[in-house]
């Protein structure tokens, strides 16, 4: 997972205007039709079939923690999610995800899986967010609310093995790439 900011996220969501604007209340019975939406925009944007299947994940975990968490299960509070579709940088297609609440505020830095070795149902949500995507960031709306930022870039798929890769040899070298 890519811990830093991708190149031009900071200033994506001030220079237009997104893509993809969903305003839905704090019903799971509504999780399917924004997982579905965001998913299929993602196929379109040219988004591998495990890139969808990674984003409606980290959606629909992101979603449930807002509705569980942050609403205690309310069934009538606003959620936004706003969605950006950004360019092939080297990396494939991408886009980018703005989830918005008006939940009460939690500092971002407290917002964590628990420990993986506490071998229980439940609870990872917040690590498969930032396990199958490539950026996510907690912050505060101001003046109540939290803000999700998400990025998500395609991988441009291998070609046929290059014998001059000696990374193929070398399982140590590739995972250095991950």
């Amino acid at each position: 997972m890519t811990v830093s900011r991708p190149a031009g996220a900071e200033t994506l969501v001030e220079t237009r205007s997104p893509e993809v604007t969903l305003h839905m209340c704090s019903d799971p019975r509504f999780l399917a039709g924004a997982r579905g939406l965001l998913s299929s925009v993602a196929e379109k944007a040219g988004l591998s079939a495990t890139s969808c299947a990674q984003v409606a994940l980290a959606l629909d975990e992101a979603l449930c923690n807002v509705i569980r968490h942050g609403y205690k299960r309310r069934t009538d509070a606003p959620i936004w999610i706003k969605l950006w579709l950004l360019p092939d940088s080297g990396r494939g297609p991408g886009m980018q995800i703005v989830i918005e609440d008006e939940a009460p505020h939690v500092e971002p830095e407290q917002i964590a899986g628990r420990d993986l070795c506490d071998i229980r149902p439940g609870g990872l949500g917040v690590h498969i967010i930032r396990e199958v995507m490539d950026f996510a960031e907690y912050s505060k709306r101001q003046p109540v609310g939290m803000r999700l930022t998400l990025v998500k870039y395609d991988r441009p798929k291998a070609g046929p093995a290059d014998p001059a890769d000696k990374t193929l040899e070398n399982p140590a070298a590739r995972a250095g790439e991950r």
